[in-house]
Protein backbone atom coordinates (compact mmCIF):
# COMPACT_ATOMS: atom_id res chain seq x y z
CA UNK A 1 0.00 0.00 0.00
CA UNK A 2 1.41 3.37 -1.04
CA UNK A 3 1.49 5.76 1.92
CA UNK A 4 3.65 8.56 0.52
CA UNK A 5 1.08 11.32 0.82
CA UNK A 6 3.23 13.83 -1.05
CA UNK A 7 2.96 11.64 -4.15
CA UNK A 8 -0.63 10.56 -3.46
CA UNK A 9 -2.13 14.02 -3.10
CA UNK A 10 -0.83 17.24 -4.59
CA UNK A 11 -2.32 20.24 -6.35
CA UNK A 12 -1.55 23.61 -7.88
CA UNK A 13 -3.98 26.52 -7.84
CA UNK A 14 -3.67 30.06 -9.17
CA UNK A 15 -6.36 32.55 -8.26
CA UNK A 16 -7.33 35.69 -6.39
CA UNK A 17 -8.13 36.11 -2.72
CA UNK A 18 -11.82 36.84 -2.14
CA UNK A 19 -13.31 37.83 1.21
CA UNK A 20 -11.45 38.03 4.49
CA UNK A 21 -9.34 35.42 6.21
CA UNK A 22 -10.72 33.76 9.35
CA UNK A 23 -8.94 32.10 12.23
CA UNK A 24 -9.33 28.31 12.01
CA UNK A 25 -7.36 26.60 14.77
CA UNK A 26 -4.05 26.41 16.62
CA UNK A 27 -1.69 23.44 17.00
CA UNK A 28 1.38 23.58 19.26
CA UNK A 29 1.40 27.36 19.15
CA UNK A 30 1.05 27.54 15.35
CA UNK A 31 -2.07 29.37 14.13
CA UNK A 32 -3.94 28.42 10.96
CA UNK A 33 -6.28 30.58 8.92
CA UNK A 34 -8.93 29.90 6.26
CA UNK A 35 -9.65 32.08 3.25
CA UNK A 36 -11.31 31.68 -0.16
CA UNK A 37 -9.49 31.62 -3.48
CA UNK A 38 -11.39 32.53 -6.67
CA UNK A 39 -10.17 30.52 -9.66
CA UNK A 40 -11.53 31.34 -13.13
CA UNK A 41 -12.80 28.60 -15.45
CA UNK A 42 -12.49 28.61 -19.23
CA UNK A 43 -16.29 28.96 -19.36
CA UNK A 44 -16.06 32.38 -17.70
CA UNK A 45 -17.43 31.15 -14.36
CA UNK A 46 -15.26 30.75 -11.27
CA UNK A 47 -14.65 28.20 -8.52
CA UNK A 48 -14.44 29.52 -4.95
CA UNK A 49 -12.15 27.16 -3.04
CA UNK A 50 -11.43 27.27 0.73
CA UNK A 51 -7.72 27.36 1.61
CA UNK A 52 -6.21 26.51 5.01
CA UNK A 53 -2.79 28.06 5.62
CA UNK A 54 -0.30 28.41 8.47
CA UNK A 55 0.55 31.86 9.74
CA UNK A 56 4.17 30.96 9.03
CA UNK A 57 3.56 30.96 5.27
CA UNK A 58 1.98 34.39 4.98
CA UNK A 59 2.99 37.99 5.41
CA UNK A 60 0.70 40.66 6.80
CA UNK A 61 -0.70 41.65 3.39
CA UNK A 62 -0.55 38.23 1.64
CA UNK A 63 -4.28 37.55 2.02
CA UNK A 64 -5.48 40.98 0.92
CA UNK A 65 -8.69 41.00 -1.16
CA UNK A 66 -7.83 40.67 -4.87
CA UNK A 67 -4.26 39.48 -4.31
CA UNK A 68 -3.22 36.88 -6.91
CA UNK A 69 -1.60 33.77 -5.41
CA UNK A 70 0.03 30.57 -6.59
CA UNK A 71 -0.74 27.81 -4.08
CA UNK A 72 0.72 24.32 -3.88
CA UNK A 73 -0.60 21.81 -1.39
CA UNK A 74 -3.09 19.01 -0.83
CA UNK A 75 -6.85 18.49 -1.00
CA UNK A 76 -7.88 17.29 2.46
CA UNK A 77 -11.00 16.30 4.38
CA UNK A 78 -12.09 16.13 8.00
CA UNK A 79 -15.30 15.36 9.86
CA UNK A 80 -17.28 18.11 11.54
CA UNK A 81 -19.90 17.13 14.12
CA UNK A 82 -22.92 19.43 13.74
CA UNK A 83 -26.47 18.99 15.01
CA UNK A 84 -25.72 15.39 16.09
CA UNK A 85 -24.56 14.53 12.55
CA UNK A 86 -21.15 14.09 10.97
CA UNK A 87 -20.41 16.28 7.98
CA UNK A 88 -17.44 15.88 5.63
CA UNK A 89 -15.55 19.18 5.32
CA UNK A 90 -13.13 19.70 2.42
CA UNK A 91 -10.31 22.23 2.19
CA UNK A 92 -7.03 22.83 0.40
CA UNK A 93 -4.11 22.62 2.83
CA UNK A 94 -1.45 25.02 1.57
CA UNK A 95 2.17 23.84 1.64
CA UNK A 96 3.55 26.82 -0.25
CA UNK A 97 2.20 30.23 -1.28
CA UNK A 98 3.74 32.59 -3.83
CA UNK A 99 2.39 36.06 -4.56
CA UNK A 100 1.96 36.71 -8.28
CA UNK A 101 2.24 40.35 -9.25
CA UNK A 102 0.34 40.68 -12.53
CA UNK A 103 1.99 43.96 -13.50
CA UNK A 104 5.56 42.81 -12.93
CA UNK A 105 7.54 41.32 -15.79
CA UNK A 106 10.34 39.75 -13.78
CA UNK A 107 11.54 36.26 -14.70
CA UNK A 108 9.91 34.51 -11.73
CA UNK A 109 6.39 35.80 -12.40
CA UNK A 110 6.75 35.27 -16.14
CA UNK A 111 7.62 31.64 -15.42
CA UNK A 112 4.55 31.29 -13.18
CA UNK A 113 2.27 32.62 -15.91
CA UNK A 114 3.69 30.41 -18.66
CA UNK A 115 4.42 27.12 -16.91
CA UNK A 116 1.76 26.78 -14.22
CA UNK A 117 -1.77 25.49 -14.69
CA UNK A 118 -4.40 27.43 -12.78
CA UNK A 119 -6.20 24.44 -11.27
CA UNK A 120 -4.86 20.89 -11.22
CA UNK A 121 -5.00 18.14 -8.62
CA UNK A 122 -3.48 14.65 -8.71
CA UNK A 123 -4.80 11.95 -6.36
CA UNK A 124 -3.83 8.31 -5.88
CA UNK A 125 -6.27 6.44 -3.69
CA UNK A 126 -8.79 3.66 -3.25
CA UNK A 127 -12.45 3.61 -4.20
CA UNK A 128 -14.25 3.25 -0.87
CA UNK A 129 -17.89 3.29 -2.06
CA UNK A 130 -19.48 1.75 -5.11
CA UNK A 131 -19.48 4.45 -7.84
CA UNK A 132 -22.92 5.86 -8.65
CA UNK A 133 -23.60 6.09 -12.37
CA UNK A 134 -26.43 8.20 -13.80
CA UNK A 135 -27.49 10.19 -16.82
CA UNK A 136 -28.81 13.73 -16.92
CA UNK A 137 -32.14 14.52 -18.67
CA UNK A 138 -30.00 15.60 -21.65
CA UNK A 139 -28.22 12.24 -21.75
CA UNK A 140 -24.90 13.31 -20.23
CA UNK A 141 -23.19 10.46 -18.37
CA UNK A 142 -21.92 11.07 -14.83
CA UNK A 143 -20.34 8.88 -12.13
CA UNK A 144 -19.82 9.91 -8.51
CA UNK A 145 -16.82 8.42 -6.71
CA UNK A 146 -15.48 8.65 -3.17
CA UNK A 147 -11.73 8.23 -3.02
CA UNK A 148 -9.76 7.34 0.15
CA UNK A 149 -6.30 8.89 -0.12
CA UNK A 150 -3.70 7.79 2.42
CA UNK A 151 -2.03 10.41 4.58
CA UNK A 152 0.79 10.22 7.10
CA UNK A 153 0.21 8.78 10.59
CA UNK A 154 -2.35 6.23 9.35
CA UNK A 155 -4.86 8.92 8.39
CA UNK A 156 -6.87 9.19 5.18
CA UNK A 157 -8.61 11.93 3.26
CA UNK A 158 -11.98 11.11 1.69
CA UNK A 159 -12.33 13.06 -1.54
CA UNK A 160 -15.54 13.19 -3.61
CA UNK A 161 -14.84 12.98 -7.34
CA UNK A 162 -17.04 13.22 -10.40
CA UNK A 163 -16.36 11.66 -13.81
CA UNK A 164 -17.98 12.46 -17.14
CA UNK A 165 -18.69 10.72 -20.43
CA UNK A 166 -16.58 7.65 -21.20
CA UNK A 167 -14.78 8.00 -17.86
CA UNK A 168 -18.16 7.86 -16.10
CA UNK A 169 -19.12 4.75 -18.07
CA UNK A 170 -15.81 3.13 -17.15
CA UNK A 171 -16.11 4.02 -13.45
CA UNK A 172 -19.49 2.35 -12.99
CA UNK A 173 -17.81 -1.08 -13.15
CA UNK A 174 -14.99 -0.33 -10.70
CA UNK A 175 -15.07 -2.32 -7.46
CA UNK A 176 -14.59 -1.02 -3.94
CA UNK A 177 -10.91 -1.26 -3.04
CA UNK A 178 -9.63 -0.56 -6.56
CA UNK A 179 -6.59 1.73 -6.54
CA UNK A 180 -6.77 4.55 -9.08
CA UNK A 181 -4.89 7.68 -10.08
CA UNK A 182 -7.00 10.66 -11.07
CA UNK A 183 -5.97 14.00 -12.53
CA UNK A 184 -8.50 16.79 -12.57
CA UNK A 185 -9.46 20.11 -11.05
CA UNK A 186 -10.99 21.20 -7.76
CA UNK A 187 -14.44 22.66 -8.30
CA UNK A 188 -17.20 24.22 -6.24
CA UNK A 189 -20.92 24.04 -6.92
CA UNK A 190 -24.09 25.15 -5.15
CA UNK A 191 -26.85 22.72 -4.25
CA UNK A 192 -30.03 22.76 -2.18
CA UNK A 193 -30.36 20.73 1.01
CA UNK A 194 -33.94 19.94 2.02
CA UNK A 195 -34.51 19.56 5.76
CA UNK A 196 -37.16 17.46 7.52
CA UNK A 197 -39.13 20.56 8.48
CA UNK A 198 -39.50 21.48 4.80
CA UNK A 199 -36.99 24.30 4.75
CA UNK A 200 -34.37 24.46 2.00
CA UNK A 201 -30.76 25.49 2.60
CA UNK A 202 -28.29 26.44 -0.14
CA UNK A 203 -24.92 24.79 0.41
CA UNK A 204 -21.61 24.60 -1.44
CA UNK A 205 -20.06 21.26 -2.40
CA UNK A 206 -16.40 20.76 -3.28
CA UNK A 207 -15.15 17.89 -5.41
CA UNK A 208 -12.60 16.85 -8.01
CA UNK A 209 -13.82 16.98 -11.61
CA UNK A 210 -11.87 14.13 -13.25
CA UNK A 211 -10.01 14.81 -16.46
CA UNK A 212 -8.18 11.47 -16.65
CA UNK A 213 -8.38 8.26 -14.63
CA UNK A 214 -6.01 5.29 -14.48
CA UNK A 215 -6.41 1.99 -12.63
CA UNK A 216 -3.21 1.06 -10.80
CA UNK A 217 -2.48 -2.63 -11.14
CA UNK A 218 -0.62 -4.59 -8.49
CA UNK A 219 3.00 -5.30 -9.31
CA UNK A 220 3.89 -8.92 -10.01
CA UNK A 221 6.03 -9.21 -6.86
CA UNK A 222 3.16 -7.86 -4.73
CA UNK A 223 0.79 -10.41 -6.27
CA UNK A 224 3.28 -13.21 -5.54
CA UNK A 225 3.63 -12.02 -1.95
CA UNK A 226 -0.15 -12.01 -1.52
CA UNK A 227 -0.35 -15.54 -2.96
CA UNK A 228 2.39 -16.80 -0.64
CA UNK A 229 0.65 -15.23 2.37
CA UNK A 230 -2.66 -16.86 1.45
CA UNK A 231 -0.98 -20.25 0.97
CA UNK A 232 0.78 -19.90 4.34
CA UNK A 233 -2.55 -19.30 5.99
Amino acid sequence: MNTNYLENNYLTLVGKVTGEKKFSHEIYGESFYVFNLEIPRLSGNSDIIPITVSERLIKEDTLTEGKKLLIKGQFRSYNSYENEKNRLILTVFAKDIVEVEENEEDEENEMVRKDTVTNEVVLVGYICKKPIYRQTPFGREISDLLLAVNRAYNKSDYIPCIAWGRNARFCQNLEVGTEVKVVGRVQSRNYEKKHEDGTVETRVAYEVSIGSLEVIEEKDDEKEADTENKEAV
